[in-house]
């Protein structure tokens, strides 16, 4: 009979990680030789190999994705253990974490708040970062959903719950001073300055892509994530920005920048995932499947 030290899985988790038992050693502050010991524990204990070594690097066994796997549930029905009865937190206000990608669109966490405080009194924490951060702490159960312009890889899709919040086509929006761009658009936009998320979004990939296939040239004045940002400085007519038809609703309060056109055949699809839990998030499971959320 195997008798799990969840000590060394711990480890073992941290070391999977962070990529190198240099790292997880400050991660965890322990020394990489106490690690080492640790480690080679486990694998006794398991009968497997769980790390190998290419290119100074540790890469997981197929044991090691197994166990990572696993130790990523364990320790996450731990941490939803301790949620659950910490100082009575089952008799306190349920608290939601939902992280989001930097490139969505305030509007999409009003919306989400406002659905989420229908099911009555809660906290909410917004948690912002990349995709691959934020799958990892949704499968961890560090947070309850991810709102993201992509969907987790194919191979991890049966791990996920996905809903669609809307397919929405992205348009062109500006200051006063660019009104005249709606005569002849979208030609008019060559040579215009704009404010573009930065490479590593799906936004910027496909406007690359639609103004190489239509021969426009734009110039670049601004690369952001942010879409806060983006908007705060399109206001103040530093360049035109492209975003979701959605966010028009704002703008038309704000009466700063309006729509200059659409871009033909562009589009943004919004998605909510969650991963199951074994202790259910009610506020979470409102959202996968809220009315309200359809705003596309």
């Amino acid at each position: 009979m195997i008798w799990l030290n969840y000590q060394h899985l711990h480890y073992f988790q941290v070391v999977a990680q962070e990529g190198s038992i240099a790292k997880a050693s400050g991660k965890l502050n322990l020394g990489q030789p106490a690690i080492s010991i640790q480690i080679k524990q486990l694998e006794e204990q398991l009968g497997h190999l769980l790390f190998e070594r290419k290119n100074r690097r540790l890469i997981l066994t197929q044991a090691g994705q197994v166990t990572l796997e696993f130790a990523n549930q364990i320790f996450g029905l731990g941490d939803e253990l301790k949620e659950v009865l910490q100082a009575g937190s089952f008799l306190r206000k349920v608290h939601l974490e939902i992280g989001v990608l930097d490139s969505i669109p305030k509007t999409v966490i009003r919306h989400l708040t406002d659905a989420a405080l229908t099911w009555g009194p809660c906290t909410i924490t917004v948690l912002e970062g990349t995709g691959d951060l934020l799958f990892r702490e949704l499968l961890s159960h560090r947070v309850d959903l991810v709102v993201a312009d992509y969907q987790p890889d194919v191979g991890d899709l049966r791990r996920f719950s996905i809903r669609s919040l809307g397919r929405h086509p992205l348009s062109v929006f500006g200051t006063q001073g660019f009104l005249h761009l709606k005569k002849g658009f979208p030609k008019s936009l060559q040579g215009q300055p704009f404010l573009l998320p930065t490479f590593h979004s799906k936004r910027r990939h496909d406007l690359d892509h639609y103004f190489r296939s239509n021969q426009i040239n734009i110039e670049v004045v601004m690369e952001t994530q942010d879409t806060s940002v983006q908007k705060l400085m399109a206001s103040r007519g530093m360049g035109l920005v492209a975003l979701p038809d959605f966010v028009s609703q704002s703008f038309a309060q704000e009466q700063k920048m309006t729509a200059l056109g659409n871009l033909e055949g562009v589009y943004e699809e919004i998605f909510l995932v969650s991963s199951p839990r074994t202790i259910a998030n009610p506020v979470a499971d409102l959202l996968m499947t809220h009315e309200l959320l359809n705003f596309g």
